[in-house]
């Protein structure tokens, strides 16, 4: 029988007793201390993530069966204690605590991976209204090869926009392009004297590398391609491979589209190769950058809980709430 879950890791406190499901990230090998052996392991939900340590006793053996008992990806139910350590919080357990772990039939994945609140089929209705929109043949007949090919399309659609930041659930990155899309289209019309099918393809193709750059099981992980290469250079590979399939695509049209990609963050130290050197790569940074940081306050606004005007946080400093 299907349990929802009560105790999410944001609103865990310090000194709470636990007793819940969490999705495991990783875990690391038993290790002696003063009293036996223990082992460390990450947990998350859709709210966030945590460190636990089981404290176990002085068999290894025993120690290993329950280590060896779940794998990463598995939800267990677990009991334990928050404490704070190093200014952060943690779980500790020991062997009288509950580590068990818990069949797909027990839990509702929407506890562990987040679901665009959205209308998912108006969000593509949308997206596809954008790939219509572009005349140019050359850049039309590129967003066709992507948003009409249902092998992507499959994947797109279940993508998260981020690990932790915005639009961080399942139908993220869809909904994430579309806002971006609408944003660039907006900027258009206050300055039409940009290229407004190079600055829609270049909005709908911006995180194309997203659904590589991500994997989702019980949570959203990075994919070792998104470790090693991130989604800029990903992306950038998937459309010129794209590009290279279609006939006579002018060489700079192309150039133009793949610095819009590979631009889109703005700056070297935040991840891009290059910096924008097109109006059209600066409003799809922009319109990107605007999206994200405006997703992330208001959820930021909506989940807080205090009576104070105002909450810190470390992304963007004190917000506002009255």
């Amino acid at each position: 029988m299907t349990r929802r879950k009560h105790q999410f890791v944001n609103k865990l406190k310090d000194g709470e007793q636990v007793n819940d499901f969490f999705a495991v990230k990783f875990k690391k090998p038993p290790k002696p201390y003063e009293s036996g052996y223990y082992f460390e392991m990450r947990l998350s939900d859709k709210t966030g993530e945590i460190t636990a340590k089981y404290w176990g006793s002085a068999s290894r053996e025993e120690v290993m069966r329950i280590y060896s008992s779940f794998s990463n990806g598995d939800v267990v139910h677990i009991t334990g204690t928050v404490v704070q350590y190093r200014d952060r919080m943690e779980i500790n357990m020991d062997s009288k605590d509950l580590l068990r772990r818990v069949s797909k039939y027990e839990y509702d994945i929407e506890d562990f991976v987040g679901i665009c609140p959205k209308d998912m089929k108006e969000l593509e209705r949308e997206l596809l209204s954008f790939v219509d929109e572009v005349k140019n043949r050359h850049l039309s007949s590129l967003l066709n090869a992507f948003f009409r090919d249902e092998n992507f399309m499959k994947e797109f659609r279940k993508a998260p926009a981020a690990m932790h930041y915005h639009q961080n659930y399942i139908g993220g990155l869809m909904e994430h392009t579309v806002n971006v899309a609408k944003i660039c289209a907006a900027i258009h019309s206050i300055h039409p004297n940009m290229d407004r099918d190079l600055l829609l393809a270049g909005a709908l193709l911006h995180d194309v590398g997203k659904v590589k750059e991500f994997e989702i099981t019980t949570s959203i992980d990075v994919s070792r391609e998104g470790m090693l290469l991130g989604h800029i250079v990903l992306g950038k590979d998937m459309v010129l491979q794209k590009i290279r399939a279609l006939p006579d695509f002018p060489e700079n049209l192309m150039l133009k589209v793949l610095h819009i990609i590979l631009s889109h963050h703005g700056k070297n130290h935040y991840g891009s190769p290059k910096t924008p050197q097109l109006p059209e790569a600066m409003a799809v940074h922009l319109a990107d950058e605007m999206d994200a940081k405006l997703d992330l306050m208001i959820r930021y606004r909506e989940e807080a809980e205090t009576e104070d005007p105002w909450i810190w946080t470390k992304v963007f400093g004190h917000i506002y709430l009255e």
